[in-house]
């Protein structure tokens, strides 16, 4: 249920046709809403441990390859990626800002950082039971400095996930109405926010030196 009703609003800003799209965290149920016509691989963050995959080993899944890469040294090269899309990455990371230093290096300069975060004022953030009630929960204006502070423009900001963390089949069947009344009622309680970033080229720049001044002070007396 949660996969799908976040499939749906990541369609809504899928990347052009044949754009290369890094996921980063868990994202394999959520890239198949780009797959077509995209190249999607899946990066697993975090260190392996024995019997997982180590990096340059690959598993497929739906939406393409998956592989096990250390946070702060993501396997693709400088400005390769079309659009980085971080799910169940951003709260886990032991850095956030290494990581977000990471997607800004290997996304080219016109590429797009898709952020999707547990929300600290919904309820799957207070709940242990939910994979978005593990990690660091960010406010929609706390996630917005993060990025900003990595040199990211902010270009949207939405919430997604209204419907209670229950697995009762009267809540499930009402998923879609519960998205559509928190939408329109209950914008600050999402369960999650999704964020479009772009890289901020020109901070990244050095501010040029400000032209020296001289002055003559007029000393009294002399």
């Amino acid at each position: 249920m949660v996969a799908g009703l976040l499939r749906e609003r990541l369609a809504l800003i899928a990347p052009p046709a044949g754009a290369m799209v890094a996921g980063i965290g868990y994202t394999l149920p959520y890239l198949s809403a780009w797959a077509d016509g995209r190249r999607c691989v899946s990066v697993l963050s975090g260190r392996p441990e024995r019997g997982q995959m180590e990096l340059g080993q690959t598993e497929l899944g739906a939406a393409g390859p998956a592989c096990v890469a250390v946070e702060n040294a993501l396997p693709f090269a400088d400005l390769s990626c079309d659009t980085v899309l971080l799910v169940h990455g951003l709260e886990a990371a032991e850095s956030a800002r290494r990581l977000l230093r990471e997607c800004w290096r290997v996304l080219r300069d016109d590429g797009r950082l898709i952020v999707v975060a547990p929300n600290r004022r919904g309820l799957w953030a207070l709940s242990d039971a939910t994979p978005f009630g593990q990690g660091q929960p960010y406010s929609a204006p706390q996630l917005a400095r993060l990025l900003q502070a990595a040199l990211f423009c902010i270009e949207r900001q939405e919430g997604a996930l209204y419907v209670p963390p229950s697995r009762l089949r009267l809540v499930m069947r009402g998923a879609e109405e519960w998205e559509r009344l928190g939408r329109r009622f209950l914008s600050h309680l999402a369960g999650v926010t999704i964020t479009e970033a772009s890289k901020d080229l020109y901070g990244a720049l050095p501010l040029a030196g400000a032209e020296a001044t001289r002055r003559v002070l007029a000393l009294e007396g002399g």
